[in-house]
């Protein structure tokens, strides 16, 4: 779980620097419900996983979590058109 949460945070992120270009604030939309999926799978790592292994998980779910407050503050700004 850790190790996919991982890798989706480090997908969203990548998508995130795209959505920051104008004129391509729509991916927004698509951004956020990805990364609260890999958010999602995150927190299932860190509940589930022993405390001295679920680095991964807590990595995935910090990456995801940027990603989505990122993609919620753009929105705001440009309403998600530019």
């Amino acid at each position: 779980m850790g190790l996919i949460s991982l890798l989706w945070g480090i997908v969203s992120m990548c998508w995130m620097v795209v959505a920051l270009i104008p004129l391509l604030g729509w991916g927004n939309w698509f951004l956020i419900p990805f990364a609260a999926v890999g958010a999602a799978i995150g927190a299932i790592g860190v509940l589930f996983t022993r405390s001295g292994r679920n680095g991964r998980a807590r990595a995935g779910l910090l990456l995801n979590g940027i990603a989505i407050v990122v993609g919620i503050v753009r929105l705001a700004l440009g309403g998600g058109v530019i």
